[in-house]
């Protein structure tokens, strides 16, 4: 129970998610071919992995070096500069990766794609995650990834199977988020009780 507790006093835990603004005008992900990401990773500001999910097979140890690798590049990076970067060979190989990615409040959000892809597309379907994730957990923090986990991996199924993306469109994931949701609370109380105690710890 201490780490819970630890959770609850650091403040940094339970700032708002805020997205940024959307952009007036979007870019079409699909507009040169079928868009491939490699992995999602969800990090806080000390390196602690949230969300993890790799599109394609790598070994455990090596996804842990990823990780780490990952977030030394990116939190290194200054709140001026841009938000992708060339990653290198960073899964091995020949193949150049590129790492584009949002920071909000304590989570960095950073999909992995290869050299070719759209860094405004995938700059836009960061912010189409994010905004799920604000509706379904009204007003998202830290503390939701970490309680429900479930969930915001659902979310993300929506938008991305297997590595290709398949909605692009926040109205149109919320109707499935709030069904599962309506499920969930029906069939785990205790789920339901967790939540309402992830909500008082947000409002203090």
């Amino acid at each position: 129970g201490g780490w819970f507790f630890r959770l609850a006093r650091h403040r940094s835990f339970v700032r708002r998610l805020r997205p940024a603004a959307p952009a007036a005008r979007r870019t079409p992900l699909g507009a040169l071919g079928p868009t491939m990401l490699k992995c999602v990773i969800i990090i806080n500001n000390s390196g602690l992995p949230r969300l993890v999910k790799f599109y394609e097979h790598v070994p455990v140890d090596r996804q842990q070096q990823i990780i780490k690798e990952v977030f030394g590049l990116v939190s290194k990076r200054s709140e001026r500069a841009c938000n992708f970067l060339e990653g290198g060979a960073l899964f091995g190989g020949d193949d150049d990766v590129k790492l584009i990615y949002r920071h909000y409040a304590t989570l960095y959000f950073v999909f992995v794609g290869d050299s070719q892809e759209s860094e405004l597309g995938i700059l836009d379907l960061i912010q189409v995650f994010v905004e799920s994730l604000d509706k379904c957990f009204e007003n998202v923090c830290e503390l939701d990834i970490i309680f429900h986990p479930d969930r915001v991996w659902y979310i993300l199924d929506e938008i991305i199977q297997g590595g290709m993306v398949l909605e692009t469109r926040s109205e149109q994931i919320l109707p499935a988020i709030q069904a599962q949701a309506k499920v969930e609370r029906e069939q785990d109380p205790l789920r339901s009780g967790l939540a309402n105690v992830a909500s008082l710890l947000k409002r203090k």
